[in-house]
């Protein structure tokens, strides 16, 4: 019984996520949403540079810092 209960479900899901698909695509919203990935993918790109490069920033700042100690030892 359960066996058949997992099948129903994984076939009901199926069904909704191809009516949802199908709905995009047929009502020309697939176009707008494709447009709003793009732009929120552009942005989570930026701050990611952005962070990587603060990162390298903070490691020269380290490794400088490290430096300076030693050099006084």
């Amino acid at each position: 019984m359960d066996r058949k209960s997992n099948t129903m479900l994984s076939f009901v899901l199926g069904a909704a996520v191809g009516a949802a698909i199908g709905y995009l695509l047929a009502s020309g919203k697939a176009d707008e949403l494709k447009e709003e990935l793009q732009e929120t993918a552009s942005k989570i790109k930026n701050e990611i540079d952005k962070q990587i490069e603060r990162g390298k920033e903070l490691v020269d700042e380290i490794r400088n810092k490290a430096e300076q100690t030693f050099k006084q030892s």
